[in-house]
């Protein structure tokens, strides 16, 4: 039960964050759109290069969500079949790895193994063959696409499958179905409802690649639309050009959008005693054998680059980089704009959650409540409609008039980040924060508890645990960020992702290692501090 004072200060809350939010994107739009009408160097969005831009966005997204999702089925349902062998919460652990781990560390890693100099060509070299693999280029790409989302996608697809009542496999074990009919009629009608959705926001996180793409791209030929607006400012300085891209970038990906809400949302599977899950499908010798390749094969191509990043690292004088100048200035830059930007998010979120809540509690809702309640819900995926490259150049093209944007840069990547981060957020705190109300709420009101009382007998206790954990996440995902800081930087702003970058781009590669180990040992603490006190069973079912 809410009180009419905690309604009113929720409602406000949410009120006030969803004007904030849309106040800052619809700034950087509009910025946008004044830039495309009064800029006499804007072209048409018929131009080649930009039609060339976009076919190659859409080519390697596409590709990448066909190869992200086509590997990680089997990789799910060997996962799903081998319910217990040695090691098999430390292989989903490090199915978690890319998904928090820095984009450009990744990238990295990758180098070490798939690079000019790396394991695989050391390898091939061996036996008579000459630079036989690429790196660079759209073969590059997709091999750093795959890494990230094929993780992402078995971890999706594996917690479906787990959800199978386990009176299918008791029925389909008596009827004797061998592992083609079991695909066919029990895991593909659990894995299809899935796959739209997973494939859609794998397509998004593709066609916004930034850092990759930055990285690993290899020229112009294999440039996408984010990158190609960095390009247009950074260096060309065609703002017409930059304007024409953003634009373009946000009707792609409302597109994507668009069609994702036209696929229904996964339904339940039906009803179940709640028995243990027995698989016996997956005790035959044959399936045990197909699924272990499968799993060596997955856990090789996740680990290897981790482990070549992590050796490479360790080549690296670490004491004399941790100790250098120029890196203490850029880590306190990065942990900074961090923990700005994550303390920002919890907030924005906890007020959403507020809102929302108390919208849900009205037994009757007027009209103006509804639509607060929709609006608050779409407004915390503004960030996967208005990516961050395109908030930064609106908000770029809107400070131009008034000097230097880069003397903003600190204050813009703080709320970027946090825009970013804000869906994460959300879904770590949205169910914890419902929960904690209906078992504190009723015993609150009766107490009379309300404001800074409840906040610190009732609230802070009860919703600790996952508001640090969303606020490693956030800072996380700052930390490795490289969007804003690659248009904002500068020499006076200097993040740990831009100096990893930097090294790498003047050739120094064993100091961009040692900087990348160092700066991903801080982002896996944060994520291991943010999932403390979880048990392997809760990590395990939740993903």
């Amino acid at each position: 039960m809410l009180s009419r004072a905690e309604k009113r200060h929720a409602m406000t809350g949410g009120v006030l964050s969803l004007a904030g939010i849309l106040l800052f994107a619809g700034l950087a739009v509009g910025a946008l759109l004044n830039a495309g009408v009064a800029s006499p160097s804007a072209g048409p969005l018929i131009d080649p290069y930009i039609l060339r831009v976009l076919r190659f966005t859409l080519l390697q997204a596409t590709l990448s969500t066909l190869l992200s999702v086509a590997l990680a089925i089997p990789v799910a349902r060997a996962l799903a079949r081998q319910p217990r062998f040695p090691g098999r919460i430390w292989l989903i652990r490090l199915m978690a790895v890319p998904m928090g781990l820095p984009v450009l560390i990744g990238a990295l890693g990758l180098l070490g193994i798939w690079g000019r100099q790396g394991l695989l060509n050391a390898l091939l070299q061996g036996i008579g063959l000459d630079q036989p693999i690429s790196i660079y280029g759209l073969s590059g790409i997709l091999i750093a696409h795959v890494f990230f989302n094929l993780p992402l996608a078995c971890r999706l697809m594996l917690a479906g499958l787990e959800r199978v009542p386990a009176e299918y496999w008791l029925i389909s074990g008596g009827l004797g179905m061998r592992p083609a009919a079991l695909f066919r009629f029990v895991e593909w009608p659990v894995l299809r409802p899935l796959l739209p959705g997973i494939a859609g926001l794998i397509f998004m996180l593709c066609a916004t690649s930034f850092t990759l793409v930055l990285t690993l791209g290899g020229g112009p030929a294999a440039t996408t639309i984010e990158v190609a607006i960095y390009q247009a400012l950074r260096f060309d300085f065609d703002p017409g050009r930059a304007v024409a891209l953003s634009l373009l970038q946000i009707a792609v990906t409302a597109v994507v959008l668009a069609a994702m809400m036209l696929f229904p949302a996964p339904r339940d599977h039906g009803t179940t005693a709640g028995k243990a899950v027995r698989r016996i499908d997956g005790t035959v010798v044959s399936a045990r054998a197909k699924d272990g390749v499968v799993l060596v094969a997955a856990a090789l191509f996740v680990a290897l680059p981790l482990v070549a990043l992590v050796l490479d690292g360790l080549k690296a004088n670490l004491l004399k980089l941790a100790m250098d100048p120029l890196f203490l200035r850029a880590a306190l830059t990065s942990l900074s704009i961090a923990l700005s930007s994550g303390l920002l998010a919890v907030t924005i979120a906890l007020a959403i959650n507020r809102a929302r809540h108390a919208v849900a509690a009205e037994r009757r809702r007027p009209l103006h409540a509804r639509l607060l309640d929709a609006a608050l819900g779409a407004c915390s995926s503004l960030i996967l409609l208005v990516p961050p490259i395109v908030l930064a150049t609106g908000w770029f093209m809107a400070l131009m008039p008034f000097g230097d944007p880069s003397r903003f840069a600190a204050t813009l990547i703080v709320l970027i980040n946090a825009l970013m981060a804000l869906p994460f957020v959300i879904r770590v705190l949205e169910p914890a924060y419902a929960i904690h109300r209906r078992r504190t709420g009723r015993l609150a009101a009766s107490l009379g508890l309300s404001g800074f009382s409840r906040l610190r007998l009732v609230d802070w206790p009860g919703l600790r645990r996952p508001l640090l954990t969303a606020l490693s996440f956030a800072m996380a995902l700052s930390l490795g960020d490289l969007g804003a800081v690659a248009l904002f930087g500068s020499d006076s702003l200097v993040t740990l992702p831009w100096l990893v970058y930097s090294k790498l781009g003047s050739y120094r590669t064993n100091d961009a290692a040692g900087f990348a180990l160092i700066l991903g040992l801080v982002c896996f603490v944060l994520t291991v501090l943010g999932t403390a006190g979880q048990t392997d069973e809760e990590e395990a079912r939740h993903g």
